[in-house]
């Protein structure tokens, strides 16, 4: 069985150390502030600095990596004899994975006698870190790249993604919601509660009148959805709110004795859509 290893991007939002760790290598994704030329990735402008900035009205410009800087991070794993997954941010959100799509099939001609494979996580965020995780505990069970690649289409759709905004501003700027929606919701303190759904595509799916009671419909996301309400893995991604997201691991052990594994910072391309104050849970669920 010929080596392969795991490959994402910076989407996933999980700390470089801890993809290190987990044996993942990742490809940076980048953004602008709009009143610098500076390109900025993942981990380059600190994460309390980097929503700060944005309350204090700056706005951040995100672009997806074109076909060229994935060709040539695919090529230096190939190169080397290694095979690899590639799981790349949903292709609803964004156009990344199918610039790695395109590199991955010139790289085939190249490569012909190499497994490459990339796979649409249909994630976001932590939810496709979620998703990595699961996939590198596989993989330490020694399966073939064939049978991870199978296993890993197989948890996709039932990878909840459930999360809220603080701001809808954010939401607004990126046309999720309308100028007159966003007005009405600051003034009534109303509060979106969204998800990410089959084909990968953001969703509103309900509001709630207030930070505290839109929180509290996260958990009962959980304990509505939730395959293993105890025992599953739970992930929380957070835009500089800790202590809510602290709160958050709190109410899941009291309620359904779940532990979460990992809090999490929603990086720069997830935050510069979705602003300071966000809160995210990752679960696997009975469906999404």
């Amino acid at each position: 069985m010929s080596d392969y290893i795991i490959v994402t991007d910076s989407a996933c939002d999980i700390n470089p150390g801890i993809l290190k760790n987990w044996g993942v290598d990742f490809v940076r994704l980048g953004y602008l502030f709009d009143k610098v030329s500076t390109e900025y990735s993942y981990d380059d402008v600190d994460s309390k600095i980097f929503y700060d900035r944005m309350r204090k009205g700056e706005t951040v410009k995100t672009s997806a990596v074109n076909p060229e800087t994935f060709a040539a991070a695919f090529d230096d794993i190939l190169k080397q004899g290694t095979d690899f997954i590639y799981l790349g941010f949903s292709s609803g959100l964004s156009t990344t994975f199918n610039s790695a799509r395109i590199a991955a099939d010139e790289l085939k001609e190249k490569y012909p006698d190499r497994k490459i494979i990339c796979i649409d996580s249909l994630c976001a965020s932590a939810g496709q870190g979620l998703l990595l995780r699961l996939a590198v505990n596989k993989k330490a069970s020694n399966c073939s790249i064939e049978e991870l690649e199978e296993y890993i289409k197989g948890i996709i759709p039932n990878l909840c993604h459930w999360f809220t905004v603080d701001d809808l501003v954010y939401l607004k700027r990126g046309g999720r919601i309308s100028s007159a929606v966003a007005f009405v919701g600051a003034v009534l303190g109303i509060k979106p509660i969204l998800h990410v759904d089959d084909d990968g595509k953001l969703v509103n799916v309900t509001k709630a009148r207030g930070r505290k009671a839109a929180l509290e419909a996260l958990v009962d996301k959980y304990g509505e959805l939730a395959s293993d309400t105890k025992n599953g893995t739970v992930f929380i991604c957070q835009a500089d709110c800790m202590d809510e997201a602290e709160d958050i691991k709190s109410q899941l052990k009291t309620k359904y004795g779940a532990d979460v594994e990992l809090i999490t910072d929603i990086g720069p391309v997830i935050g510069a859509h979705s602003g300071p104050g966000t809160i995210s849970i990752f679960f696997i669920g009975k469906n999404r």
